[in-house]
């Protein structure tokens, strides 16, 4: 990627984007931390529950030609007039060019919440995610997708697989990779000749339809089923951006994998767990894109690093919070299927664990380079753009670990403290998939 010269800092650039985006310019709207949060000097004062520090600004004598630059979308096909009721959303989604993708505005969240309710024929999918996701067990969600094979509703809307907005796009993506982990097909290739013996072919064909559509083959993973798979629980009374909305509203799933009127279970805890990572550690992509093509020597580099340390110790402060119900709540064995066959093809790994993976270069380290691309894989294509140009522009600072000195601590401390978050978020997974504690004995 060719870096593009900017000498504004993201936190400029959020302003920026705040005085001439319409949403970002309603009353009330703020892209930037609470100025609170961080002392005048630098120091991080102490947060409050769940409080991610501020990402620091780059000094005036830094590098313009070192900034990532933003990534565009994928391409909007021209909307068929006699479909335009599938192409709309009750939200008034248009289906105009999506903005460029920012990580440093919003992370890998999408840019605006996910549909929560679809319209037309794709209320059909709608409905059987919802079934197949509460199916007792594979079989019943398999007969799921039997039942609307013989019907011939996937067939229905494979046809109008191209009518689709982006933004609609990737919630019937979202639908599908429930059904497809829910009925145990979530390590098919759709477009693969060998996996017409295992599944359903119409469904294999929506199924690539839609990869082709939002240019994303394996979208079944985390990142698709919790980052599309959530809505405030309220309207908010005001436009926020969407990192603030997911971090300050109380979140529900829009396909929940618990029947209605029952609490949710620990695959819809873990799911939304997973969202409001994303969301509070939007600062610590705002601190990679800082980092990237910092000398290792550079005085703001030591700076930058211990905020990334803190940022780490918050969000795994947040997952520590999130325990306990995750813990208390239901579980079924078919949900435990679900997480552990996610977890057998490496689709379980947040996003904002590789960006700070490709800050300080953790798994390339440990595991080789062909595992952090495994990884990267469920991510659609700008994402792991961006993250392959983090890669080359953190590598001078990666260059600390073979050095001493109190800088090199502190990116030791970077790195110790992204493996202890890592460790944290693997035993909310393996809580998540554990078996559910029996009946509490007569005497309690």
């Amino acid at each position: 990627m060719t870096p593009t010269p900017m000498t504004t800092t993201p936190d400029a650039r959020l302003a920026i984007r705040a005085r001439t985006t319409p949403e970002a310019s309603a009353p009330g709207t703020t892209a930037t931390a609470d100025p609170r949060d961080v002392t005048a000097n630098g120091a991080g004062g102490r947060p409050a529950a769940h409080r991610i520090p501020t990402a620091p600004t780059a000094p005036t004598g830094a590098d313009p030609a070192v900034r990532i630059p933003a990534q565009g979308g994928p391409a909007v096909a021209t909307a068929d007039p006699a479909g335009a009721a599938d192409a709309a959303t009750t939200d008034g989604d248009a289906s105009g060019a999506p903005a460029p993708h920012d990580p440093c505005a919003h992370g890998f969240l999408p840019e605006r919440p996910p549909v929560r309710s679809m319209i037309g024929t794709w209320t059909r999918l709608d409905a059987m995610a919802r079934e197949a996701a509460v199916a007792p067990d594979r079989a019943s969600a398999l007969a799921v997708v039997e039942r609307a094979h013989r019907a011939d509703e996937l067939t229905a809307l494979r046809q109008r697989v191209s009518r689709l907005s982006p933004r609609n796009a990737e919630a019937a993506a979202m639908r599908v990779a429930v059904i497809a982990v829910s009925c145990g097909w979530n390590a098919l290739d759709p477009q693969a000749p060998a996996a017409r013996e295992v599944a359903n072919e119409a469904f294999l064909e929506l199924w690539a339809a839609i990869a082709h559509r939002i240019d994303h083959d394996q979208f079944v993973a985390l990142p698709t089923l919790a980052l599309h798979n959530w809505a405030p629980e309220r309207k908010p009374r005001r436009h926020i951006p969407i990192d603030q909305l997911a971090r300050t509203e109380q979140l529900v799933p829009i396909v929940r994998w618990a029947p209605e009127g029952q609490p949710l279970s620990r695959l819809d805890r873990l799911m939304l767990a997973a969202t409001r990572l994303e969301a509070h550690g939007i600062w610590l992509f705002r601190l990679a894109d800082t980092l990237a093509g910092r000398a290792p020597d550079d005085s703001s580099t030591p700076t930058a690093l211990r905020r990334l340390v803190r940022i780490q110790h918050a969000l795994r402060a947040q997952l520590h919070s999130e325990a306990a119900e995750l813990a208390a709540a239901p579980a079924t064995d078919q949900q435990r299927a679900v997480l552990g066959a996610l977890a057998e093809q490496g689709a379980l790994e947040p996003p904002v664990l590789q960006a700070a993976d490709a800050v300080l270069g953790i798994g390339g380290r440990r595991l080789g380079e062909g595992r952090r691309q495994h990884l990267r894989r469920h991510l659609p294509a700008q994402h792991r753009a961006w993250l392959s140009a983090m890669d080359r522009h953190c590598a001078p600072v990666r260059t600390l670990a073979h050095r001493g000195g109190p800088d090199a601590a502190v990116y030791r401390e970077a790195q110790e403290s992204l493996i202890a978050l890592r460790r944290t978020y693997t035993a909310l997974v393996h809580t998540a998939a554990a078996p559910t504690p029996g009946p509490l004995p007569e005497a309690a």
